[in-house]
């Protein structure tokens, strides 16, 4: 079985359904209400359990009922939460999301705990990392902890595949060597100064995060699939049409899909394509952890 190591964020989602999102300084009545687990990277780590990944989680959570949550939440999926430190002087991570008629969202995340995941976390759960033959980061924990996360990787000869999101300017020694970047049209235009309008402007910005140093980019396009490119290679691999319901952990349950089927040998291509029907189920449903599906409904659902 592929073996991954997520290092991110643990959150607790707590979800209201409106009308339409609220302008600043306007209060509205909203519907719905619900919490559910979340943050970046437990969402990532969750997705690649359902679909099959062996998979550690590196997180710091705190001493309370959003924490002891997430840890059973973790156990339930098959995650091994040796990794999973609890900090005693901080709250773990929630986010407050805003959910429209459209499936758009507005998210604050307030960290908690996943602000003191440090570089000596890192350090005490490296043998994780040691045998895992994907490692799979975000950027919801210090930047200090995710740099500090793919030069131990790449020392030991790990494929690091990062996923630059929220948007942040990240340092060319993070990229140099790094097996593969996965940003949507936004992160892309961030990190690279230009702005995705078509083909040519993915090619172009791609290209620049190639000279850099990454191995392969992946631009994700939501619905329209994702943008592939190499020094040698680039293909458009499409997306799945459905009926969205609530976007939150499309790009995670997508990052999720990719490492499983990377970890387990498959083409940059075939591993899109599946993370692509993941993520498209993954619309369909409500919540972050909740809509990730299994590695059989994927085989269903188209």
């Amino acid at each position: 079985m592929a073996e991954i190591v997520v290092v991110g964020s643990t959150n607790t989602d707590m979800v209201v359904k409106s009308a339409y999102l609220p302008k600043p300084g306007e209060t509205l009545l909203g519907g719905e209400f619900f919490m559910n687990p979340g943050g970046k990277g437990a969402n990532q780590a969750v997705a690649a359990a359902k679909l099959g990944g062996k998979v550690t989680f590196i997180t710091k959570i705190g001493s309370d009922v959003f924490g002891e949550a997430s840890l059973a939440n973790f156990k339930k999926v098959g995650i091994n939460t040796e990794h999973i430190f609890v900090d005693d002087n901080a709250p773990s991570g929630v986010a407050l999301i805003n959910v429209d008629e459209q499936a758009e969202n507005a998210i604050v995340v307030a960290p908690g705990a996943n602000a003191n995941l440090l570089v000596e976390d890192i350090d005490r759960a490296s043998a994780a990392i040691k045998s895992a033959d994907i490692v799979l980061l975000q950027l919801e924990i210090p930047l200090e902890t995710v740099e500090h996360t793919g030069k131990l990787a790449k020392q030991l000869g790990k494929r690091v595949v990062l996923n630059p999101a929220p948007a942040t300017l990240l340092p060319d020694e993070l990229l140099k060597g790094l097996f593969a970047i996965t940003p949507n049209e936004t992160e892309t235009e961030f990190l690279t100064g230009i702005k995705i309008t078509d083909e040519t402007s993915m090619i172009k910005a791609g290209n620049a995060l190639l000279e850099r140093g990454v191995q392969h980019v992946i631009i994700t396009l939501g619905s329209g699939g994702a943008f592939y490119l190499t020094t040698t290679e680039k293909m458009h691999v499409p997306g799945y049409k459905v009926r969205a319901v609530d976007t939150t952990a499309a790009g995670d349950t997508f990052n999720g899909a990719l490492a499983v089927q990377l970890a387990q040998g498959l083409t940059f291509k075939e591993a899109i394509d599946f993370a692509n029907k993941a993520a498209a189920l993954s619309v369909t449903r409500l919540g972050a952890q909740a809509s990730c599906p299994s590695a059989q409904e994927v085989a269903d659902g188209f």
